[in-house]
């Protein structure tokens, strides 16, 4: 525990300018060995302040919390350091800080609902008690993560925020309520009111650096990131220092601004340059901006200095697998292993690596091992977090290898192992049935979730993606409409913009997505709106529109793996500017090798430009990844015609007419199913001709 503070004038100091080294040493043991049942002193509540009256009683609760925390958090310490605080806040009750380490001692000793209740009264019989209010205040903070849920109790937030806010207007001089304030209110996603009570306390203090990061992070919900980044700088600016700069670089890592993060490390690191921590935390940032070979670099200096770096070892494999360098991914990998073979994140790393190799059977064994290393229903926090995200990453995999039952197996355990995990267990559950193509299936699932989580904003979205899939788009809109609430429009205009896609209700869709446009404020909010409008006028013919929707999203975002596929895609189905289609997929199978489309829009690319076995290659490369795409059958029947492969041909486009009939009704297309049809009778026209003509 920290030596308290009162009024900008330390406890420490206090007893070192009134005692000798002496006569505190003794003071210490007179109080140490003082009978554990005597009673603390009391006093009656002064009528003005009395600070050396304050100062006794913090440093007796100072002492007292000391030898509770030596002795294990004995109780009868604890109680003691409680009531010498409640005594020096009495004497100065204008002091925040004593009032800050009163409820953090109620918190520490478990007795935080019955502070709740004491200091509920004592505010109900004065409410302008501002210390009380503080306490009580932090006391509700503390009860935000109560238990052993996974979400906020959002009852608790604003219930510490009413407190500070009443602490602010009996004390509007308290800087640190007001941050308090904006803290809540940031988690309670109110802007406007985190940004007012930040400012407040720019106004009392006009470098603090708490304050100007934390309107920072708030002009970044906003969307503001020019304001957020003036902010952080000015931090940076004032005070140049390692602290300082490491507080910009944690600020710009909430943010994600990863680049800007790494940048600020490293000035922190000419400042201390032998700090390995600090190394350490700059190639992580490089890493996480995908940055890779400037953090391979940190990363082999790193393992230079300390060769049992684990963390560097593990990066190192993931960027080795990031270039597809998959011998020198596995070798780190190895390494890795050998220093710590429990760390789940080594373990984990070695199912990436198998996955990203196209290796699933593989990658599915080896993430069951893990999982059986978890209890079934874990009792921790942590561990119950961490068997849910293995388990729904088993789900996807057992997906991706089109093993449905078993991703569903894996989806339903989540519910099991953390209940507060359902809704988005059964939302997997529904989009495993809509790949498998069992609608019925998935409507049947999605009505029993919403009967079970009918507030659940996810879930709704699936039950009218469902509605809309079989052709039933009234429902699916009116399901949709009844989620807006003035907090989350935004998604509710996306699913409705989605709905309509669906419809080839083009003029509707483009009505929902300017309404999810102006409600859009970062750059990656953004970037989503302009990528589903370019798909809205791609599907309408308008290829100029739906190209600059795509240039758009390229500015804002390079490396949209999907941006670059669909704009290259776009370019290729219409044999135009065949080479920059080209480089275009390249990049984005670059970014996602392992994506079926990407594959196939790359093969269909070499189609365009007659290099016929390269395209049957990169097409084969795709089925085998997923088999159930009609538009890769079709293609692939295509290359074959032309590699007058006949017989394949025709059993491409055999397989291409049944997955168009086992798609959604609503994502029939009876237009590209003729020009099949028509191919096929072609190309058994020419069999049969040819099958003659040997004949004979």
């Amino acid at each position: 525990m920290r030596f308290p503070s009162l009024n900008g004038v330390s406890v420490t100091g206090f007893w070192m300018a009134t005692m000798n080294k002496f006569t505190a040493f003794c003071f210490f043991w007179t109080v140490a060995a003082a009978p554990l049942s005597a009673q603390a002193p009391q006093a009656p509540r002064p009528a003005r302040t009395d600070k050396a009256s304050a100062y006794y009683h913090a440093a007796l609760g100072h002492l007292y919390a000391e030898l509770a925390a030596q002795f294990g958090g004995r109780g009868e310490y604890l109680q003691k350091a409680i009531e010498n605080y409640r005594l020096a806040a009495q004497f100065d009750p204008e002091s925040s800080s004593l009032a800050e380490e009163l409820a953090e001692l109620y918190v520490q000793s478990g007795q935080i609902r019955s502070a709740v209740a004491e200091f509920e009264e004592a505010v109900r019989r004065n409410p302008n008690d501002v210390n009380a209010r503080r306490i009580l205040g932090r006391l509700y903070t503390a009860r935000i993560r109560e238990g052993q849920s996974t979400r906020m109790n959002e009852d608790m937030l604003r219930q510490a925020a009413a407190q500070y806010e009443k602490v602010t207007e009996l004390a509007p001089r308290d800087k640190e309520s007001w941050l308090m304030l904006g803290r809540l209110y940031k988690l309670l996603q109110n802007s406007p009111a985190s940004e007012r009570a930040f400012k407040k306390a720019l106004e009392i203090d006009e470098n603090d650096e708490d304050a100007l990061t934390g309107l920072a992070m708030v002009y970044s919900d906003l969307g503001d990131t020019a304001s957020a980044s003036q902010m952080l700088k000015r931090v940076a600016e004032k005070n140049p220092s390692t602290r300082t700069l490491l507080a910009l670089a944690s600020a710009y890592e909430q943010l994600r601004q990863f680049k800007e993060a790494a940048e600020t490390y490293r000035r922190a690191l000419e400042l201390t340059p032998d700090n390995l921590d600090l190394k350490r935390a700059w190639a992580q940032s490089l890493f996480a901006a995908e940055e890779y070979d400037k953090a391979q670099a940190a990363f082999e200096e790193l393992l230079e200095a300390e060769s049992n770096d684990l963390l560097a070892l593990l990066r190192l494999s993931q960027i080795h697998r990031q270039k597809q360098e998959f011998a020198k991914a596995e070798e780190y990998a190895r390494r890795a292993s050998k220093l710590d073979p429990s760390n789940l994140e080594v373990q984990f790393n070695e199912v990436s690596l198998l996955e990203a190799q196209g290796k699933l059977p593989e990658a599915i064994a080896r993430l069951k091992e893990i999982l059986a290393s978890i209890e079934r229903r874990p009792s921790s926090f942590g561990d119950r977090t961490n068997r849910v995200i293995l388990l729904e990453r088993l789900g996807l995999l057992h997906r991706m290898a089109e093993q449905t039952e078993e991703a569903i197996a894996a989806f339903r355990e989540i519910a099991q192992a953390d209940p507060d995990s359902a809704p988005r267990a059964s939302a997997q559950i529904i989009d495993t049935l809509r790949a498998a193509k069992d609608f019925a299936g998935a409507e049947k699932e999605a009505k029993a979730a919403l009967q079970k989580f009918p507030n659940d904003r996810l879930i709704k979205s699936l039950a009218a993606t469902v509605s809309a899939d079989l052709g039933r788009f009234r429902e699916a809109e009116s399901l949709l409409k009844g989620s807006f609430d003035g907090k989350n429009d935004r998604e509710v205009w996306i699913s409705l913009a989605q709905v309509y896609e669906k419809q080839k209700n083009f003029q509707e869709m483009a009505r929902a997505l300017d309404e999810a446009g102006k409600l859009s404020m970062t750059p990656e909010e953004k970037e989503a709106i302009h990528f589903m409008r370019g798909a809205m006028f791609e599907r309408q013919k308008k290829y100029d529109l739906a190209e600059a929707e795509f240039r758009k999203v390229l500015e804002i975002n390079p490396k949209s793996a999907s941006a670059l596929n669909y704009l290259g895609y776009m370019l290729a189905d219409r044999n135009v500017r065949l080479d920059e289609a080209l480089s275009l997929i390249q990049k984005a199978v670059a970014l996602e090798p392992n994506n079926s489309a990407f594959l196939d829009s790359l093969g269909w690319v070499y189609y365009r430009m007659n290099r016929l076995e390269e395209a049957a290659e990169w097409l084969q490369k795709s089925l085998a990844r997923s088999t159930r795409d009609p538009t890769v059958h079709d293609h692939m029947g295509d290359v074959y015609y032309s590699m007058s492969r006949l017989k394949e041909a025709v059993q491409h486009w055999e397989r291409s007419l049944q997955e168009w009939q086992s798609n959604a009704p609503s994502d029939m297309d009876q237009e590209e199913m003729a020009k099949i049809r028509k191919k096929l009778e072609n190309a058994r026209i020419r069999l049969a001709r040819e099958g003659a003509q040997q004949k004979n």
